[in-house]
């Protein structure tokens, strides 16, 4: 069979002073890396499954002036394999099976837990606490109440680590306490980075955190999947294993609420890319529309607090930019930013949308789906607030940079 390479991790490294490709799966299928010389990327490019191993030696030759011994190809393809890389057989057996786990299993353990942050309860509660109290935004146990007449109905917190992104996670959850702690229930639209183009993904699976476990809010999931198809619903559903942006809110939602569990519903958002490369209206998309009304049913009357857990732009040589973010980028950075969170706090899901296409989402905001999703969830009559912003270095050496913010809306959820 012609080798296929999946869509994977691929990281430059330096090793014994040469520069050489790091390759991963991305679903965490395997911990196994594949490590080649940086003059073996044309046949990365060549795998498309078209060719087989005579094939790409001569395709190599004739477009990179490459000639490489045959043995050297099917060497390479037999490491590319047995990493689960290719899109074959192998791959397809193992992720049945990585499916099927998943789902029987008791609960969706924490993927990050004693890697990005403290797998142990009582440490997990002194780092975000300290968060708390270095933001002076709040703490796990608020008084009664928001201190402002409208409760908190919805917010945008980051997904980025929380030892980059700290202090605006602790602005937001610290202004969210109370609305919190009182939450019936909570949605949280994350986004899905390996997830396909205007999917939205559910679980069954309850998110469990180092405090216990987030039971699954099953009647929401229930009428979503009524609304769009348990194909569309749960066509992706592994995605959920290791996605990092869901499991970051959660953790600190648990964390708000003092270890207290409520129904989560956890929302994996795939890419808006197709919208605006084909210039299309989210809000004409009939699975993104049922979806809503059946959640605008699902929450009405109820104490829910709706989440975008969801990180702004990313430039810079670390997201395969051709430039470095210099002073003048790092200002124009901001400012650009600026602009759009003025239409993330009015909120208007059709501003915020309309700004990023114009750019063609040149700035890669992997937070457009989850925030867009919230701000129509929350609907035009909720007022937002912004509680915080920063810029994180994404390389060691500050040229490239996430920005981040933190948001709360005031006011009633599905309106």
């Amino acid at each position: 069979m012609n080798p296929t390479l999946r869509p994977v991790e691929i990281h430059s490294i330096h090793r014994n002073g040469q520069r050489e490709l790091a390759l991963r799966d991305p679903l965490g299928l395997t911990d196994k890396i594949v490590v080649l010389p940086q003059a073996l990327a044309p046949m990365l490019a060549l795998c498309d499954g078209s060719r087989g191993v005579s094939e790409l030696h001569a395709a190599l030759l004739v477009r990179a002036g490459l000639s490489l011994p045959r043995a050297l190809i099917e060497q390479v393809i037999d490491h590319l394999d047995a990493a689960l890389l290719l899109d074959n057989e192998h791959f397809a057996q193992a992720y049945d099976e990585a499916v099927r786990a998943y789902r029987t299993a008791p609960f969706r353990a924490p993927a990050l837990a004693g890697s990005s942050y403290p797998a142990d309860a009582r440490q997990l509660h002194q780092l975000l606490e300290g968060y708390l109290a270095q933001s002076g935004g709040g703490h796990a146990h608020p008084p009664p109440g928001d201190g402002i007449d409208a409760p908190v109905a919805g917010l945008v917190s980051p997904h980025i680590d929380y030892l980059r992104g700290g202090r605006v996670y602790a602005s937001v959850w610290g202004q969210a306490a109370a609305a919190a702690r009182a939450a019936e229930l909570a949605v949280i639209f994350g986004t899905d980075h390996n997830g396909g183009t205007g999917r939205i993904t559910l679980t069954h699976q309850s998110y469990a955190t180092p405090y216990g476990v987030m039971p699954a809010a099953t009647e929401l999931v229930e009428a979503v999947v009524a609304a769009i198809g348990p194909d569309q619903a749960f066509g992706e559903e592994f995605h959920h294993h290791r996605e990092h942006s869901v499991e970051l809110a959660t953790v600190w939602l648990h964390h708000m609420r003092v270890g207290q569990p409520c129904p989560v519903l956890p929302i994996l958002c795939g890419s808006f890319q197709h919208f605006i490369d084909q210039k299309l209206d989210p809000a004409d998309d009939p699975i993104l529309g049922a979806a809503l009304e059946a959640l605008r049913r699902s929450v009405a009357g109820r104490k829910a607090l709706i989440v975008a857990a969801a990180d702004l732009a990313h430039m810079g040589p670390a997201f395969h930019d051709p430039f470095v973010i210099d002073h003048v980028r790092y200002l124009h950075l901001k400012a650009a930013d600026d602009i759009l969170l003025q239409t993330l706090i009015q909120p208007d899901a059709a501003a915020f949308f309309r700004i990023i296409s114009a750019e063609g989402n040149r700035r890669s905001i992997c937070g457009l789906p989850p925030i867009y999703l919230t701000l129509r969830l929350l609907g035009p009559h909720a007022s937002g607030q912004l509680t915080g912003y920063e810029r994180c270095p994404a390389d060691e050496d500050n040229t490239s940079f996430v920005s981040i913010c933190g948001a709360v809306f005031r006011g009633q959820s599905g309106g």
